[in-house]
């Protein structure tokens, strides 16, 4: 084979082994295969879908709540929080002034309200907890406001996210069924060292073939007679007929 071609080959052979190494193969490689193996639940049809449905399905609806979440409704609910305290304070109120206005007895007072006025007298009866249960709720809603402002931003951060992985769990799929990334480093390193090897052994034999006759040695045919010229012959030939 042309020695030309040859180490053409051989340079080949060599570029396919150092490329891996050079551009970092071996390591973005199996940094690769680790995130692949790390999306893979992440990315699995099921999950996708769940991610999917949490999204459209409750943080979408969500950001419907936003406006009642405001630091002004907090303030207005407040205000009616402070107004169940004087309707509680009223209430206490009430009973000794029936008695007084009517005559009647605390117990015919309590008796009358209960028979004439049942809601009434129940709401009054439950006022203290009520009270202390939209305490707890404005305080709450307070505590939050701050973070019920950032949901519409928050809705459309997310939303090319769970958009794009419901686009890409199919080309998820056909990347992940790919051989294990930490293999493709040999992939270019075999059929190189398979290069360098049948370079080097096509050259060795070429410069076995050319190798030079040594000085000295002869070159004739074996005993070391010399072949007989022409002139020689001529020669002979004239002494033969004396």
């Amino acid at each position: 084979m042309n020695r030309k071609v040859l180490y053409g080959v051989l340079v080949i052979g060599v570029l396919l082994i150092a490329m891996p190494f050079a551009i970092g193969l071996p390591g973005k490689s199996s940094s690769g295969e680790k995130m692949i193996d790390a999306f893979g639940p992440i990315m699995d049809e099921q999950n996708v879908q769940t991610t999917a449905d949490y999204y459209y399905d409750v943080f979408v609806p969500l950001g419907d709540v936003v406006p009642a979440m405001t630091q002004e409704n907090v303030d207005r609910f407040n205000g009616y929080l402070a107004g169940f305290g004087a309707v509680g304070t009223e209430a206490q109120n009430l009973g000794p002034a029936i008695v007084q206005a009517t005559g009647m007895t605390e117990e015919q007072v309590g008796e009358y309200l209960t028979t004439q006025f049942p809601a009434m007298n129940q709401m009054f009866q439950t006022l203290p907890q009520m009270q202390q249960d939209f305490e707890g709720l404005l305080g709450l809603m307070g505590a939050n406001v701050g973070i019920f402002e950032q949901v519409p931003a928050g809705l459309d951060h997310y939303q090319p996210l769970v958009t794009t992985m419901q686009e890409q769990q199919q080309n998820y799929d056909d990347i992940a069924s790919l051989p294990d990334f930490r293999a493709f480093t040999w992939f270019f390193v075999i059929p190189g060292v398979l290069l360098v090897g049948l370079a080097g052994f096509g050259l060795l034999t070429d410069r076995k073939k050319g190798v030079p006759v040594p000085v000295g040695a002869s070159s004739g045919p074996v005993g070391g007679d010399e072949p007989p010229s022409g002139d020689k012959m001529l020669v002979d030939a004239a002494s033969s007929k004396h």
